[in-house]
């Protein structure tokens, strides 16, 4: 029991559980016992609940007046237990004193209040239980000011103390008194007992009296006395009573038991004492006797109770209480009423109850004693007094109760009664069914407006019984039929669609059986998402300029808190963006921060709750923030000095978030660097200008520049200043203090101090030395001379011309140029000897005397005073007679001189200084000197790359001395038909024999001749010396005219003027050019490559990086080396796309139609150029076939709101950035982002196709817009007739796709109603009206389709139409169609068209295209026939889609370009075109910015500088044209163009830029007058005229001459290059007799220019060329050996032998080159070398007609140049060769090849591999000790060999070996001596035309070599080759059995070949073959022939190295030869 209110009924439970506490349940809490003897209340319990409540009052005001006390009471707070309480004020703690008080009641006094104790006070109250702590609101104290207030103020009790009543036995109790008066510190307060004074138990000044453990003995009046000691004050008093509580105790109790006799009357005593005297109360069974109410029941006075007239049912037990304020005792007994049999006052019943439930089974008894009641089930007592089963309990009235009942219960059970009386027994059944229960209760629900929320109820029950469901709302029955919103399912459970607000409550489901009822209630909460916040205010924070402050009203959440605000801007209509995501729920306003002024926002906020983000509240006006100057300075500041006096400063805008309102312009400052001075300034009034020439500056000056941007606020801050110096320029002052002298003859000295410093204007490069003739002023010497910046300056001018007069001056100059030149000074040089006199010459020459002539000196150096003549015998210097004249005399007659005898004479010039230099010859007297003889015998030696030793032997000297030698030679072209040059000069060596020839070119054939000269003239030249080749070199020099171009993005052109011939100085084929470029800010990086290509002008550098600057070099190289690097030039590659995209991209969706993508730069590296935006490709994934594109403008965002989206769509996207040239590369992988999703559109395409009179079927499509994922779909349906709101609503799955509607009224109209739904709720219905009849038909088709001409534009139309008829069946939606002219096929636009409409718009399409469109209807039967085509309508013409394609724009003249382009495709012209629009502009030089290099570094500034004074100008060119001339550009500047084709409508877009660099161009015209003539049989002289000037384009840097037989362009066509630009050309090496065509065309650095028209020449016919009589001796073989013939060419040959005169004549016939069916050339020829040997190898090549037979072998030596044969008879099987060195000469460098030879011939031979030298180690028989030894030991032997000769040559007679030999222009004489053979040596370019040495035209036919230029020297003929090549020695020695004695004699004499037999003569094409030989009749696998002494009819045969052919013996056969032969 709780406060005596029954809790519980009787359990078994010994103990009472409260779950959860609550402030309700403290209270005094009692269990009743009770047994079937009674009832026993136990003794109570108090349960106390802490817990803490508010301070329940607001503030408070209080007022007292000065001096009296001001009590402050605790405000009301509920507290369990009371509270601990602690004052403040105003923060600080109170603490109790003499004047301050708190009371036992919490209250606060403050006593003699003064005006310091007003303020504010609180409480904090502290619950020491649970912890809780509470603040109590303020209580403001004010103390009122009393005018005349007194000092002194009698004492008065504020606070009395209060009667205390105390129980007995307590520990303590506390009295308290407080008083105030005045002075408080003078107050006194005692306390009395009954009038005794206390002074025990006082404490707190007084003011409380504490009493310990108060017993009787303190009981009394106690009183308080307050008084002021010494004043007139009464004393002030009060009193309170003291009272002891003493709790209750028996003085008189029953007995425990008391038997009574039924009718009799019994009382029962209680009695009881306490202070104050205790309460009685009886209770019977636990049940107060005031209850029961019983009048036999009566209490005495005594407190007894007396029972009167006892019955049976009186037996209990009775209790007696006994309660005061101190506490209560209880006292029992129990009372028998005895004697009475027992008898059933209820008999057991049969019951019926469900498993689980609790069974109770009556039977009531009555007697007395009270009988005993047993229960039992057959034999088993389940429960009695003494028995207790677990779940079978004996019920106090005597039943049976059974908890819980199982089902094995059921049966019968008997309830037995006995007592002392007597005994019986009746019986019941019990029935146990199944328990009806909820197994499935509902739980508590959340759910979101408009969702389904489903509430379930499952239940078990007995099949016996039937269930029934009621479901309550707020316990309001619900009745389902009312709304077919709420369903209760046949398993109970609750459906409840379309929830809202108004569903919210709580649910309880009943279960209603036989079995049993149960119920169970849930919570139903329906969610939605927050409204939008009201009155949203946006307001300026006036003490933070940047921050608005937002206010707004708490919206409804939504029945789901708030869990956060967002707050979102638009800043300048911008798209909307997230400004704060978070803001606290319990925020009603928020400051937004960081915003930029002069900049207008609108502010709008959502609430966001579980459910999601609510509606966004309603903007706010627009809010402009006011401006302020820019916050940033413009960054990128760059200076640059532009002149001497300007500075061009560049820079970028600050960033725009700084700008702070609209920029106006921008103040640029500036003043000298480190100098105080002042600023000047330049006001920029334009924003979008970035850059400022600032100008009228002081030269080479540094200054100090800042830049600010202002706007209409004012001055932004200035930027960090940047320096720079203005350009250097030329000094404005000359040297000072000039002084000159001359110092010699040549040379002359000049002092001078340097210009002042500050006229120098930049830094002193030093000085210029100015010297020239005063007669001729433009031949200026000038000397540079370094600055020298210590003392004064001096420096010398040389190699002047002596006694000369000279103006000379000094200047002073800086990079820039010179400054001004110093006063002139006339300054004349010293005299000095004069120069040789010219011309000596003798005359009147007699036996005694002579006269000399002479002329004077050229070189006077001074003035000429006389002559000085001498004359000696030769040889004789006593002899020496002197004479001198005067300078007018220039001859003398020297007398006195003896007969014959020879003379030297001198002559020489006479200054004031002495004599010059004497000219001198020898002369003898009466013998006049005569012309000189030819030199002979000239040698070559010493050859080196430049140089060359000539040793001859003199001619003749003609009488006199001999007074120059003149060396002239043939250079690089040898013949008789070339020109010769003067090489080399050398005077004044009379007696010479070896000239050194400087100054050769390397790598360069030579041939030399030279004559000698005397006073007389200059002798023949002498026959020529044998061809040599200088040495190769690397080159001198570098290829000049190297210039760089932008070729492309990744690629420079480079072009260079290659080297001429004759700088190659080594091999053509090995000559080259290296080029190397590199980054300047990363010179370690080089990229080097090699151009083999001799005559390559140009070169593209690939694989460079875009927009990047370079610099290249190069060099020409031949096998040698490398020559010089030309000058670096620089070059910059062209401004690309971008090759990287953007990084970092992300997409995130912000609502169902906007994404907000995001992205970083593009790194630095990839950015190739100017980033001017950026492109956002966008794909719905399934849905769009191409990407669309949003333009983000400007590097400075890198973020974009795509909106307009497709909802819930999943959409790729990627970013790209671009430059000015286009598109860089879109990031990837695409980045995958959806939309959110959305309420859906409607189904489409809803057909009826089932219709009868009570259902229909209907069928539907998903939505075209689904806007998320279908959850399912609802169809409503109504009678058309019904009220709007009567809708039958049936939901289905989002599968489901068709639904058939039953029950409906036939030949009804009914409107049905299809939605879908998603996860944000139900979308817009569809709706459709359907006949419930059977009768309907298809519609029939629209009519009077229309298209108004006014709406049609260029890419849609509008289609109008009126409906047919429907067929009894509603139209569901019609089909547009539409058709291409002329070919097109009918396409369906849309099968989607509204039921309802009559028009559509028709869009999507082509401009400027024809279109025909029909229509068909279609309703639930089908569709409808086409309707009637409309006319062709046109769509209006648009801008063309693309540019042009393919443009190209091509130098064309120095002032031209040509522009060339494709036409856009005709499916992208939209219209009629009407021409091309050329945009042009000029860009930047690259000139300039390679030396800009800090411009460069900030590609905005400098494109800010390009575009505002480079803008594009235009001209248009007609639509017929791809091609178009853009003339009258600028020189040497670079354009870009671009393309756009335009129509009426306007332009395409534009093609990528072009850059040209104009101001090169080829020569646009061929050279003029050209003129073929011919020279010789293989030569043609060309002449031409430039082209005219001003079609040059340029300079010609030379001409290329294409030539060819004019019967054969294609196979004989030849170009040659002129690398200077000459107007003649010798072609040579022509085929004699033969029409040539000769073209020319000019070419500069630009390319080349057209060809002239081919013009015509022949060459002469070739004639004989040599012949040869050869003188023998005895009857040995007789040999000749031809060289040097040209491949292919047939050569005839006849022999005549001669005794008084010529014979008959031998003919035959042979032709160079190899014959058909000869081998080819072996293959893989390798030459390794040993120490002393070296070995050949190769394989064999490809085979002939017949095998292979045999291999020789040919060598080429370095110092000579031809082939000849090294090793013969070589076996077929053989594939290498070993030699020794020793066969080779030292020092000399050797080439090999092989040649296979068969039965046809010679075949081709080899490629020569690399060359080998001939150097080996000095062997020991070449030791100088082993020489010596030999030397001495062979003297002997030499002086008898001597002998021996001169006793032979008086016997026999040999031919000559002398220099003398006699040589015949037309026939020379040989001897063959002891089987030898002459040599005949002819050069391929030195044939001449005689008659019996003739030759037949082959393919080509060879030079000819004149007569006089076949020579044979004393070597030749008799000396043996100190290096001969081998023919048989080595390794190899086979000879074929069959050859003779004769043989082997005439092959060992080739063994040894004569000297020099193959360095003359060179070819210089080394494409001919030059070595063969020829030898007669033998075996035919031999390698030689021997010409056999008889004569027969066998057939002669012609071999040759690569050939042999045979010819008929027949006199005059001429048989050709096709095999190739040098040697014959």
């Amino acid at each position: 029991m709780h406060d005596d209110s029954e809790l519980t009924t009787y359990t078994s439970e010994y103990k009472y559980v409260i779950p959860s506490l609550q402030r309700l349940d403290a209270g005094f809490y009692r269990c009743v016992v009770r047994n079937r003897m009674g009832a026993l209340l136990q003794r109570r319990s108090e349960v106390q609940v802490a817990y803490m409540g508010n301070f329940m009052d607001t503030d408070q005001r209080k007022m007292v007046s000065q001096g009296h006390a001001a009590v402050l009471n605790l405000l009301p707070i509920t507290s369990c237990p009371r509270p601990q309480v602690t004052w403040f004020r105003e923060g600080h703690k109170i603490i109790p004193s003499n004047r301050i008080a708190i009371t036992l009641e919490n209250q606060l006094v403050i006593l003699a209040a003064t005006a310091s104790d007003a303020g504010a006070y609180y409480v904090q109250a502290v619950n020491e239980r649970n912890g809780e702590n509470k603040t109590s609101p303020l209580i403001h104290l004010s103390i009122a000011r009393d005018v005349g207030t007194p000092e002194a103020v009698a004492p008065v009790i504020v606070i009395p103390p209060s009667n205390r009543s105390v129980v007995a036995g307590s520990s303590e109790t506390t009295l308290e008194c407080i008083a105030n008066a005045r002075p408080v510190e003078e107050l006194s307060v005692t306390w009395k007992r009954n009038g005794v004074r206390v002074t025990s138990g006082l404490h707190s000044f007084g003011r409380r009296l504490t009493v310990s453990t108060p017993t009787s003995s303190d009981v009394g009046e106690y009183v308080c006395e307050a008084a002021l000691p010494g004043s007139a004050f009464e004393p002030a008093t009060a009193k309170a009573f003291l009272s002891i509580i003493e709790p209750p105790y028996f003085t008189e109790e029953p007995e425990s038991r008391i038997l009574v006799e039924v009718e009799e009357t019994v009382d029962i005593v209680c009695g009881a004492m306490g202070a104050p005297l205790p309460t009685l109360r009886w209770f019977k069974d636990a049940v107060s006797i005031n209850k029961l109410q019983n009048p036999r029941y009566q209490v005495l006075s005594s407190g007894g109770l007396r029972v009167q007239k006892l019955r049976p049912e009186d037996s209990g037990i009775f209790q007696c209480f006994a309660s005061n304020e101190g506490g209560e005792v209880q006292t029992y007994t129990y009372l028998d009423v005895t004697n009475v049999a027992p008898a059933f006052t209820q008999l057991p019943a049969d019951t019926t109850v469900t498993d689980g439930a609790t069974a109770v089974l009556s039977c009531a008894v009555s007697g007395a004693p009270r009988p005993a009641i047993a229960w039992r089930r057959g034999n088993r007592i389940l429960a009695s007094g003494s028995v207790r089963i677990p779940r079978f309990m004996l019920l106090e009235s005597g039943g049976l109760q059974i908890t819980p009942v199982l089902i094995q219960d059921a049966g019968n059970y008997t309830c037995c009664a006995a007592n002392s009386e007597g005994s019986l027994h009746a019986s019941a059944t019990l029935t146990v069914w199944n328990r009806t229960s909820i197994v499935n209760p509902p739980e508590d629900r959340v759910v979101i407006k408009g969702t389904t929320a489903t509430l379930h109820c499952g239940t078990t029950h007995d099949p016996r019984t039937s269930l029934r469901y009621v479901w309550k709302k707020d316990n309001v029955v619900i009745t389902p039929s009312g709304s077919s919103r709420i369903v209760v399912e046949k398993d109970g459970s609750l459906l409840i669609s379309q929830t809202w607000s108004g569903d919210i409550g709580d649910y309880t489901c009943g279960v209603i059986s036989e079995g049993g009822n149960d119920s169970r209630t849930a919570r139903l909460e329906v969610i939605e998402l927050p409204h939008s916040p009201q009155n949203l205010l946006a307001s300026l924070n006036s003490s933070h300029s940047h921050t608005v402050m937002l206010s707004w009203v708490r919206p409804f959440d939504g029945n789901s808190p708030v869990l956060y605000y967002i707050v979102e801007l638009s800043e300048n209509n911008s798209p909307w963006k997230v400004h704060l995501s978070h803001v606290g729920p319990e925020m009603t306003g928020v400051a937004v921060r960081g915003l930029t002024p002069a900049r207008t926002y609108q502010f709008r906020v959502c609430a966001v709750n579980q459910v999601g983000k609510g509606q966004y509240s309603t903007e706010t006006s627009r809010l402009v923030l006011p401006e302020e100057p820019p916050g940033a300075p413009p960054k990128n500041i760059v200076a640059s000095g532009r002149t001497n006096q300007s500075i061009m400063v560049q820079w970028q805008p600050p960033p725009e978030t700084e700008h702070n309102g609209l920029l106006r312009g921008y103040i640029l400052r500036y003043r000298l660097a480190g100098l105080p001075g002042e600023y000047q300034q330049r006001n920029i009034s334009s924003p979008e200008v970035s850059y400022c020439l600032v100008t009228e500056l002081i030269i080479w000056t540094q200054y100090e520049i800042q830049v600010a941007a202002y706007n209409g606020a004012g001055l932004g801050v200035f930027s960090r200043a940047v320096t720079e110096y203005t350009l250097q320029g030329v000094p404005t002052s000359p040297p000072q203090n000039v002084q000159a002298e001359a110092v010699n003859s040549t040379t002359i000295q000049l002092l001078w101090n340097p210009p002042p410093q500050q006229f120098i204007n930049g830094i002193n490069q030093g000085y210029k030395l100015l010297a020239w003739p005063a007669d001729v002023p433009e031949a200026v010497t000038v000397v540079t001379i370094a600055p020298d910046f210590h003392g004064v300056h001096h420096g010398y001018i040389t190699n002047l011309k002596k006694f000369t007069a000279y103006f000379t001056s000094v200047l002073c100059f800086t990079t820039p140029g010179d400054g001004p030149p110093s006063t002139p000074q006339l300054i004349r040089t010293h005299e000095d000897k004069p120069g040789p006199v010219g011309h000596l010459s003798f005359t009147e020459i007699l036996d005694t005397s002579l006269k000399v002539s002479w002329q004077e000196p050229l070189e006077k150096n001074g003035i000429v005073t006389g002559y000085q003549i001498s004359w000696e015998v030769y040889g004789k210097s006593d002899s020496r007679l002197e004479l001198t004249l005067n300078s007018s005399t220039h001859e003398y007659k020297i007398q006195g001189l003896s007969s014959l005898t020879t003379y030297t004479i001198d002559v020489a010039a006479l200054t004031a200084v002495g004599a010059g230099p004497a000219t001198s010859s020898t002369i003898s007297s009466g013998v006049p000197p005569e012309l000189p003889g030819a030199p002979s015998n000239l040698v070559i030696s010493n050859i080196s790359p430049r140089s060359a030793t000539l040793q001859f032997r003199p001619g003749y000297d003609g009488k006199t001395s001999i007074s120059r030698w003149i060396v002239e030679g043939q250079v690089g072209a040898i013949g008789d038909e070339e020109e010769w040059v003067t090489l080399y000069e050398e005077e004044n060596e009379p007696d010479a024999q070896t000239l050194e020839i400087p100054n050769l070119t390397p790598y360069t054939h030579y041939r030399f001749r030279m004559r000698q000269e005397n006073v007389v003239g200059a002798s023949p030249f002498s026959q020529s010396s044998r061809v040599i080749q200088t040495l190769q070199a690397p080159p001198d020099v570098a290829p000049t005219s190297v210039t760089v171009r932008t070729a492309s993005e990744t690629s420079l052109r480079l072009r260079w003027v290659p080297l001429p011939d004759s700088q190659y100085n080594g091999n053509p084929e090995s000559v080259g050019y290296r080029v190397t470029c590199w980054r300047p800010d990363l010179p370690s990086t080089v990229l080097a490559q090699v151009i083999s290509d001799r005559l390559e002008r140009e070169l593209t550098v690939e694989g460079l990086e875009e927009w990047t600057e370079y610099e290249l070099q190069m060099q020409a190289f031949n096998a040698i080396g490398a020559g010089p690097w030309s000058e670096a030039v620089r070059g910059r590659t062209r401004e690309s796309v971008p090759s990287a995209a953007p990084e970092n991209v992300s997409a995130e969706a912000v609502s169902s139609t906007q994404i907000l993508l995001t992205w970083a730069l593009v790194p630095e590296q990839d950015q190739n150029g100017l980033i001017l935006g950026y492109k956002i490709l966008f794909r719905a994934r399934d849905l769009d076939p191409e990407p669309r594109s949003h333009v983000v403008r400007g590097n400075h965002t890198q973020s974009a709101l795509l909106a307009g989206l497709g909802k819930f769509v999943l959409y790729e996207l990627q970013v790209l950035a671009f430059t000015r040239i286009g598109n860089g590369v879109p990031s990837s992988p695409p980045i995958l982002e959806r939309t959110k999703d959305d309420a859906p559109g409607p189904p489409v395409r809803l057909v009826f196709p089932e219709v009868r009179l009570t259902s229909v079927r209907i069928v539907w499509q998903p939505p075209e817009e689904p806007n998320g994922v279908i959850l399912g779909y609802q169809i409503a349906y109504r009678l058309a007739s019904s009220s709007p709101n009567t809708f039958t609503t049936v939901e289905v799955g989002a599968t489901v796709r068709q639904f058939t509607a039953t029950e409906l009224a036939p030949e009804s109209a009914y409107v049905f109603r299809l939605s879908a739904k998603t996860r944000q709720g139900w979308g817009e219905p569809l709706e459709a009206t359907v006949i419930t009849t059977e009768k309907r038909e298809r519609p029939a088709p629209p009519r009077e389709l229309l298209v108004p001409q006014g709406e049609v534009t260029a890419r849609s139309l509008w289609l109008q139409w009126v409906p047919g008829s429907d067929g009894a069946s509603p139209i569901r939606y019609f089909t547009v169609q539409l058709r291409e002219l002329p070919r097109g096929q009918w396409q369906t636009y849309s099968s989607s068209v509204s039921h309802e409409a009559t028009a559509c718009a028709v869009e999507r399409l082509r401009p400027f295209t024809s279109y025909k469109l029909r229509l068909k209807a279609t309703n639930d039967i089908g569709d409808s026939a086409f309707s009637t085509e409309t006319e062709a309508v046109t769509t209006l013409q648009d801008v063309p889609g693309e540019p042009p394609s393919s443009v190209s724009v091509t130098p064309h003249t120095t002032s031209s370009v040509l522009i060339q382009w494709q036409p856009p495709r005709d499916e992208s012209l939209n219209g009629l075109l009407q021409g091309y629009r050329i945009y042009y502009r000029e860009l930047e030089n690259e000139a300039a910015s390679a030396t800009e290099s800090k411009t460069l570094k900030t590609p905005s500034a400098l494109r800010a500088e390009l575009t505002a004074q480079s803008s594009f100008q235009t001209v248009n060119s007609s639509s017929t044209l791809t091609t178009y001339e853009l003339t009258h550009l600028k020189k040497y500047r670079r354009y870009e163009v671009v393309m756009t084709a335009y129509n009426v409508i306007g332009e395409s877009p534009a093609s990528a830029p072009v850059e040209v660099f104009v101001g090169e161009a080829a020569p646009a015209m061929a050279p003029q007058h050209v003129q073929v003539n011919p020279l010789t049989a293989s030569q043609l002289e060309v002449t031409w005229d430039p082209p005219p000037p001003e079609s040059q384009n340029g300079n010609i840097q030379g001409y290329k001459i294409y030539y060819w037989e004019a019967d054969s362009q294609n196979g004989t066509e030849k170009m040659r290059v002129l690398f200077l630009p000459e107007t003649t050309a010798k072609l040579k090496n022509l085929t004699s007799h033969t029409q040539y065509l000769v073209s020319i065309s000019a070419f500069n650095a630009a390319g080349d220019g057209p060809r002239s028209d081919p013009r015509q020449g022949r060459t002469h016919q070739a004639g004989v060329s040599k012949v040869v009589t050869v003188d023998v001796k005895g009857n040995w073989q007789r040999w000749l050996k031809v060289r040097d013939l040209t491949k292919g060419v047939t050569y005839f040959f006849r022999v005549q032998a001669r005794t008084i005169a010529y014979g008959p004549e031998l003919r035959a016939s042979v032709t160079a080159g190899p014959a058909e069916g000869s081998p080819g050339s072996p293959r893989d020829v390798s030459v390794t070398r040993s120490a002393s040997e070296l070995t050949l190898q190769w394989t064999e090549g490809r085979a002939g007609r017949t095998p292979t037979t045999g291999y020789v072998i040919e060598a080429r030596p370095s110092d000579e140049g031809l082939w000849d044969m090294f090793v013969k008879d070589i076996p077929r099987d053989a594939t290498s060769y070993t030699a020794s060195l020793d066969k080779l000469r030292q020092g000399v460098t050797y080439e090999f090849r092989v040649v296979a030879v068969n039965q046809v011939g010679y075949g081709e031979p080899s490629s020569p591999p690399a060359a080998v030298s001939a150097q080996v180690e000095t062997p020991f028989y070449e030791q100088w000790w082993f020489l010596l030894v030999v030397a001495l030991s062979s003297l002997l032997v030499v002086l008898l060999v001597v002998f021996a000769l001169v006793l032979h040559g008086q016997n026999k007679k040999y031919g000559s070996c002398g220099p003398g030999k006699s040589i015949s222009n037309v026939e020379e004489s040989v001897t063959l001596d002891n089987g030898g053979f002459a040599t005949l040596e002819l050069s391929t370019r030195h044939l001449n035309v005689k008659n019996t040495f003739s030759k037949k035209n082959g393919t080509r036919s060879p030079p000819r070599p004149s007569p006089g230029g076949l020579h044979y020297s004393d070597e030749d003929i008799c000396n043996k080759y100190n290096g001969a090549a081998l023919t048989e020695g080595g390794t190899l020695q086979e000879k074929s059995g069959d050859a003779t004695e004769s043989e082997g004699t005439e092959s060992e004499s080739e063994d040894a070949l004569p000297q020099h037999s193959f360095v003359n003569h060179y070819l210089s094409d080394p494409t001919y073959y030059n070595s063969w030989k020829r030898r007669a009749g033998a075996a035919p696998h031999r390698y030689e022939a021997v010409a056999g002494a008889e004569a027969g009819p066998a057939p002669r045969a012609v071999v040759t190295t690569q050939s042999a052919v045979f010819a008929p013996a027949s006199h005059g056969a001429r048989t050709p030869l096709t095999g190739f032969s040098s040697f014959v």
